[in-house]
């Protein structure tokens, strides 16, 4: 079996993002980027299938410009067989969710992978649209926010989180898998195998290959930063702490 692992290059988790003053975006400029880390563990979750010797091949594959590189050799630096970048030009806006899965639909097929892990959302938009829309395109199964993956022959076994606890499901393959955070802890990529997996050649797609419509369905009106955390109040008693928070609308 053949696992495919879609990978995107975002703004580091640990950085603090700032939004434009003339709020159309978030200043991404000389800005740490890495992986993103649901799609971290979603690498993780397919090299274990594949040391468990339930998969034959790991491949990575990226949707963007020759930047996203660094994140998929960060995938084979923890042990990702090969690596496929669907490039876009240079200066491109990441393309919207149901653009990225007809994208990566085409990259599945010619690949003939019957396994899709990926991860639940991207945390620079958090849209968790992706790994649903290409399952629905590629007419397969899904297991969505999974915690726990087995795979037993043709039958991947799917513990999900939901609102109300844990739900499992079982899906024929091929199937589609969404990583949750908790599905597993993603492994130390040591230097040596990073510096090995810079050496590796990647593969790279002419997006306008694919035949696929990269035009903006969408359109982002305005961009703003949370409001400010207002100042704490201090109440002599819950009699008037209940009628503050009438006043307020929130009871």
């Amino acid at each position: 079996m053949k696992i495919l692992v879609p990978v995107k290059r975002v703004v580091d988790h640990n950085v603090k993002v700032r939004v434009r003053p003339d709020g159309t975006g978030v200043e991404l400029a000389n800005l740490k980027m890495s992986i993103n880390p649901f799609d971290e563990i979603a690498v993780e979750e397919a090299l274990r299938l594949k040391e468990a010797g339930l998969a034959v091949e790991v491949v990575a594959v990226s949707v963007g410009t020759k930047a996203s590189e660094d994140v998929l050799r960060k995938a084979m630096g923890m042990g990702a067989d090969r690596a496929i970048l669907v490039q876009l030009p240079e200066g491109s806006d990441a393309p919207e969710p149901l653009s990225v899965a007809k994208l990566l639909k085409s990259v599945v097929l010619s690949e003939g992978a019957r396994l899709v892990i990926a991860g639940k959302q991207a945390i620079d938009d958090d849209m968790n649209a992706t790994g649903q829309m290409l399952a629905a395109l590629l007419g397969w199964g899904q297991g969505t926010f999974a915690s726990a993956v087995a795979v037993d022959g043709d039958v991947a076994t799917i513990t999900r989180e939901v609102d109300g606890g844990l739900q499992t499901v079982a899906l024929p393959l091929p199937a589609v898998v969404t990583a949750d955070l908790r599905l597993n802890e993603p492994r130390f990529t040591s230097l040596p195998n990073m510096m090995k997996a810079k050496k590796k050649p990647i593969e790279a797609v002419d997006a306008a290959t694919l035949g696929v419509d990269l035009t903006p369905r969408l359109s982002v009106l305005e961009t703003r930063e949370p409001a400010a955390r207002a100042a704490g109040e201090i109440v002599a008693s819950v009699d008037e702490l209940v009628a503050k928070l009438k006043a307020a609308g929130v009871i």
